[in-house]
């Protein structure tokens, strides 16, 4: 019985995957959702696409989806470990952690790194 362990290039990939949700996120918060100018845009017009965007983006930290989807993640690939649900976990924690969401997406975290001493689900024939 092997533990759960992604290859080289899987391991870079979700490596990437995470740096790019954390540039992302960062960007999103640094020149986007605290941007004074872009705030008083938002607030003054009428809502633009780029309005109802940077809205949907602050609904989503306020209610913690960002978290909720990492913890989510966290605990499917708990019982079952992949790397696409890691992936997706890694990318939502790395939103979170940016967003306002640092509980949930650190927990997230710790529990995607305990499947680390998971078995690996077994190859199909």
């Amino acid at each position: 019985m092997t533990t759960f362990r992604p290859t080289a290039r899987q391991a870079a990939l979700l490596a990437l995957l995470t740096a790019a949700a954390v540039g992302v996120a960062l960007y999103l918060r640094y020149r986007i959702i605290q941007s004074a100018e872009i705030g008083v845009f938002c607030d003054g017009t009428l809502p633009t696409l780029f309005c109802k965007a940077r809205h949907a983006v602050v609904l989503a930290f306020l209610y913690s989806v960002f978290g909720w989807v990492a913890l989510a993640a966290a605990l499917a690939h708990l019982a079952r470990p992949s790397v696409a649900v890691m992936a997706v976990g890694l990318v939502a924690a790395g939103l979170g952690i940016v967003l306002y969401n640092v509980l949930l997406s650190a927990f997230a975290v710790a529990l995607m790194m305990l499947a680390f001493a998971r078995p690996a689900r077994a190859a199909s024939p």
